[in-house]
């Protein structure tokens, strides 16, 4: 393809396109912080009712002890806890004589008066607001708002990027991400925090589509896939660093303002990284494209074919390619011809399922009872073997069988977990670390494969559709949580279930692996009728020599009769 051959002229993987990559890294590191900031900031305590009318101990019977003294205003349940959403109308001393409180009737209530929460666990927004009982929900329900907020963002951002350029949406979601996370830093209530988490989500989708747009549009074809492989390896490694963030920062309101001013690093880099020249070139804003294009020949030490390079030359490479590509695109354009309309369902169903069960496994971590914070490296350090052999499968067997299996893997993993006994959590959760582990290796698959899915002229769009499905999956996981309550086993089935229905839907796409990046629309409807009359082609083969097979043997039969 043209740009390719540019790419190649200037240096191909070059300095410029190292240095590139390593930056990557901020972003990536940034953006899984904030998905999975409200691990840590929205930890649920122990916790109990405020018990009635108490307000010291000076009518405390002498030699009564602390645990003693919560069970005269605190019922226990059926583990012998403290209750957590009911207390005693009055004190009941009484119990203290007797060894259970099954023979007595006692009045209950709820907790009119608040709760008491366990001083060891440092403040998180559900001590804070009081997200329990009753408004236990509301919990689940913030992470949905944060979600949705991504989902909004992918379609905004998705747009203007193609428009606009890659640079400037990066630049403008920083700025936003900056000043709507220190704003809910500072959030006074929790109506408050919810609109600034909702904004936080629009600014990180914006920075990701474009910043892997950014980068990948400067990679040569054959470095594609260790280049998508580093950048999801920091994404574990923003897990690793939110888990060692949050064990020494644990006021929530300083992790949240800690994590969103560190943006800043985004915003200067930014200001010296290039436009894509792919993008440059594909809406005719050639004299910029050469500039751009000769300042990353002379940093990749290849000055002298930087000067060779003129808008003539440029747009010989690419005249076929600038001719078709429409000068605004939309988000109707993913659906404009047949084969793109089928990729784009097929790659928007993928990346529902893995949103939808990834975080439907990785944000209720406190369930099995362990600590919050080992659990998180652990689930973290499980995507390092499978982010590998994910990278590995792709160069190998292709992008679509790798993500077809690693689907399927996942799915039999949390289905597995249906028929595990509650008590046995270490189990379910070595079954949860490999479910989650296959389905990050899925990510690593689809953000590569959806990028050279593709054309250029709506690759960003295509991206932010994948993106937005995404987070339209991970806005639905919590509200399983909330439905969960009601029927457990309704968990792991729709968690396990999406990914079984993604597998089919990613076997009819086409295999991009060592395929160069398209640029128009109409190169990509080629490309699917190309493969689509492939397996015809195999397929009328197949029946044909399967009937002259059936034939002979018939006619064998017949003579020997």
């Amino acid at each position: 393809m043209g740009f390719s051959e540019l790419l190649h002229t200037i240096g191909g993987m070059g300095n410029f396109q190292i240095l590139q990559t390593a930056l990557i890294m901020f972003p990536t590191i940034l953006i899984t912080c904030h998905n999975f900031l409200q691990n840590f900031t929205a930890m649920t305590p122990e916790h109990h009712c405020r018990p009635v009318n108490w307000t010291n101990g000076s009518q405390v019977p002498g030699g009564v002890r602390d645990g003693d003294l919560l069970r005269v205003f605190i019922p226990l349940d059926k583990d012998q806890k403290p209750e957590r959403c009911l207390r005693f109308s009055e004190p009941h001393w009484q119990i203290l004589n007797l060894n259970g409180t099954s023979s007595l009737n006692l009045d209950i209530e709820g907790c009119l008066d608040g709760w008491v929460y366990d001083q060891s666990v440092d403040s998180s927004i559900v001590s804070e607001w009081d997200l329990v009982c009753d408004h236990k929900s509301l919990k689940s329900i913030a992470q949905s708002i944060y979600m949705t907020g991504q989902l909004v963002g992918a379609i905004i951002f998705g747009i203007f990027s193609d428009r606009y350029g890659r640079k400037r949406v990066l630049q403008s979601a920083t700025v936003l991400m900056i000043a709507v996370g220190l704003g809910a830093a500072c959030a006074p209530g929790f109506p408050a925090y919810c609109a600034f988490r909702f904004l936080s989500g629009m600014a990180m989708t914006g920075i990701i589509v474009a910043s892997l747009c950014l980068t990948m549009e400067w990679t040569p074809t054959q470095r594609r896939t260790l280049v998508n492989t580093y950048a999801m390896y920091m994404i574990t490694l923003g897990q690793v660093i939110l888990s060692g963030l949050a064990y020494f920062i644990r006021q929530w309101r300083w992790l949240q303002g800690t994590v969103s001013v560190t943006y800043v690093i985004i915003l200067l880099y930014s200001w010296g990284l290039p436009e894509s020249a792919c993008w440059l070139v594909t809406h005719n804003k050639l004299d910029m494209a050469v500039k751009n294009l000769r300042a990353v020949a002379r940093l990749n030490g290849r000055k002298e074919q930087g000067r060779k390079l003129t808008p003539e030359v440029v747009s010989f490479h690419m005249q076929e390619d600038t001719a078709a590509v429409k000068e605004s695109p939309f988000f109707l354009d993913l659906f404009r011809t047949p084969g793109l309309c089928k990729v784009t369902c097929c790659i928007a169903l993928g990346w529902f399922s893995a949103g939808f069960s990834f975080y439907g496994l990785a944000l209720d971590l406190q369930k099995f009872g362990f600590n919050i914070y080992g659990v998180q490296m652990l689930f973290t350090v499980m995507d390092l073997p499978t982010k590998l052999l994910a990278g590995l499968s792709m160069g190998y067997f292709g992008r679509r069988i790798t993500v077809v299996s690693l689907l399927l893997l996942a799915s039999c993993m949390i289905l597995v977990t249906t028929f595990v006994p509650q008590d046995m959590n270490t189990f379910q959760m070595i079954l949860c670390l490999f479910g989650k582990g296959s389905l990050a290796g899925c990510f690593s698959c689809l953000y590569l494969y959806t990028m050279e899915l593709f054309p250029t002229e709506i690759r960003q769009i295509g991206m932010s559709a994948g993106i937005f499905s995404t987070r339209l999956g991970s806005l639905l996981a919590p509200l399983i949580y909330i439905l969960g309550r009601h029927s457990p086993v309704l968990q792991p089935v729709m968690f396990g279930l999406m990914p079984i229905l993604a597998a089919i839907a990613a076997s009819f796409l086409t295999e991009t692996n060592n395929q160069p990046l398209l640029d128009t629309i109409q190169e990509t409807e080629k490309r699917m009728k190309m493969a689509h009359d492939k397996k015809r082609n195999i397929s009328e083969n197949t029946t044909k020599n399967g009937l002259v097979s059936l034939l002979s043997e018939m006619t064998k039969v017949e003579g020997t009769v």
